[in-house]
This record gives structure tokens, C-alpha cells and sequence, in this order.
């Protein structure tokens, strides 16, 4: 909603402005200018980057168009599930455990929890680490720099898209030069013309290096900032799990430790810590059906 109403005020902005100055918005309406300018930056687009990048931009973008970052309840729904594995770990013996692990898919635990548990990349991250913690053998500073690692990675994965729409938004003004030099030959290639065919010709040339700026600055660098910004929000979940399973490594209560990940939410969608209690206490499909 926010990148929608963002795209009115500014194209609203830019429109109103230009007509209550008396401009002819025939005028600045040239699709061949456009089309080259959008032609050739999906072409260089498309020529800088792999194909997973490409569609994940696309998959980046509308995550970002459509706000998905994780919300309070996907929150309580993570810690939920991460005391109700951390209690398991705590009293129950290693063979009662590890079926959970092994098959999240038909864990009663992990189906508590059904927004969680469409989420496969996180479900991996949270089977593996507790499958070290239900192992043993490893210290809490060997698994805590294996996390940072795993996070850093899938972190650097994840703003792929925002480096690749940010190139593309930092070229778009050279772009609409390119179409406004092509303008200025079709231009040239009228001099013969009326004065009024000719100011046309160079008016359309001089929307080349207008719809450049534009689409530059005015919409691909602010949405690729919004890509950013979902992303680096989807990622958090990670560093919420590490705190949580870290701090019960350490020998915190279950309780304990996922105080430790709540305080890794930041404050605007952070629950209370007596939300919290009750989401890990009642349980998950108690939670969701409240």
C-alpha cells in the first residue's frame, strides 16, 4: 500500500506541476522514447545478472510492493515454536526428539505452528541447529559462529535483488540520454520540417533524458530500497532462532531463552513479553485460534 500511494503522490506531483505551468501532457506522452529506455534496461538487466536473480527480483519486488515482512504474530508464532523444541530438548530423551526434527512436516510441534512451518528455509536453519544442540558435542561459540556464517550467507543471497535493481536504477539516467541522442538524429534528420514538426522531434527527445531521471530516481532506486528494507526484515527471523538456541546452550530455561530472541524484534512489532508467555504456554493452534 505504501509503495502504491508513494507512485500517486509522485507521478501526481510530477503531472500536476508540469500541467498547472500549462504544459500539454500530449506533449510529454512519447511510448517510442519509453520503449527504448525500458528496452534497454530490462536488456542490460537481464545481461548483469543470472537467472535466479533475475526472477527473484521479481519475487523481491513484489514482496516489497506487498509489505510481506514478518509480523507480531509470525513473531509469537516463532517463539512459540522454539520453546515448545527447547522443552522437548529438555525433557524428553534424544529418540522422542529427534522424529520432530527428521520430519517437521508431520511434527504435531511444528503443525502448531503452520506459518512457520511454510517457511522450509527456516524450518531447515531450526532442525539442524537443534539437531547439534540434541547431539551435544558442540560448544555454544562453535555453533554461534556457524550460525553467523549461515545467516551471513543467506543475508548476502537475499539483497541480491536490491544490488541488481540498484544498478539498473543508477544506469536509467545514462538510458534516457541514449534515447534522447536518438531523438535529437530523428531530429536532425528533420531539418527541412516546419518549425512546429521540429519542436515536436526535439521536445520527444528531450522526454528520453526525462523518463530516464524519472523512472530512476522517482521509482526503481526508492523500490529497490523497499526490496532492501522487506529483506532485511524477512532475514531477522535467523537472528531471533540464534539468540534463542545460543542462550538455552548457555543453560538458560526455555522461558529464558526466548526472552533473549524477543529481544532481537525490533520495537514497532516487538509483543510484550506477557504475549509471550501466553503464545508459549497455550500453545500454537491455542494462539492462532485466539
Amino acid at each position: 500500500m505504501g509503495v502504491a500511494i508513494g507512485l500517486i503522490i509522485v507521478l501526481g506531483s510530477m503531472i500536476g506541476g508540469y500541467m498547472a505551468q500549462g504544459g500539454h501532457l500530449a506533449v510529454i506522452w512519447q511510448p517510442w522514447e519509453f520503449l527504448i529506455i525500458g528496452g534497454m534496461a530490462i536488456g542490460t538487466f537481464v545481461v548483469a545478472n543470472p537467472m535466479k536473480t533475475v526472477v527473484d527480483s521479481g519475487k523481491g519486488m513484489l514482496e516489497a510492493i506487498t509489505d510481506k515482512v514478518p509480523k507480531r504474530k509470525d513473531y509469537l508464532s516463532l517463539l512459540g515454536l522454539l520453546h515448545a523444541l527447547m522443552r522437548e530438548l529438555k525433557t524428553k530423551p534424544r529418540n522422542e526428539v529427534e522424529p520432530h526434527l527428521d520430519d517437521p512436516a508431520n511434527s504435531e510441534i511444528f503443525k502448531a505452528y503452520p506459518d512457520i512451518q511454510k517457511n522450509l528455509e527456516l524450518v531447515m536453519f531450526i532442525c539442524d541447529y537443534v539437531r547439534l544442540i540434541l547431539i551435544g558435542n558442540a560448544r555454544s561459540h562453535e555453533i554461534e559462529a556457524l550460525m553467523d556464517e549461515e545467516i551471513g550467507t543467506h543475508k548476502r543471497d537475499a539483497l541480491k535483488p536490491y544490488q541488481a535493481v540498484t544498478t539498473v536504477a543508477e544506469a536509467l539516467p545514462a538510458l534516457g540520454i541514449v534515447a534522447a541522442v536518438l531523438g535529437i538524429v530523428h531530429a536532425m534528420g528533420a531539418l527541412d520540417q516546419p518549425p512546429q514538426v521540429l519542436g515536436h522531434l526535439i521536445g520527444a527527445a528531450l522526454v528520453g533524458t526525462l523518463g530516464g531521471v524519472f523512472l530512476s530516481y522517482g521509482v526503481l532506486a526508492p523500490l529497490a530500497n523497499k526490496v532492501k528494507t522487506t529483506r532485511d526484515k524477512q532475514t531477522r527471523v535467523y537472528v531471533i532462532v540464534k539468540q534463542s538456541l545460543i542462550a538455552y546452550m548457555n543453560g538458560a530455561l526455555p522461558q529464558i531463552a526466548v526472552e533473549h530472541g524477543r529481544k532481537g524484534i525490533s520495537l514497532a512489532d516487538r509483543p510484550t513479553i506477557d504475549e509471550v508467555e501466553t503464545a508459549t504456554v497455550g500453545g500454537g493452534q491455542q494462539r492462532e485460534a485466539a
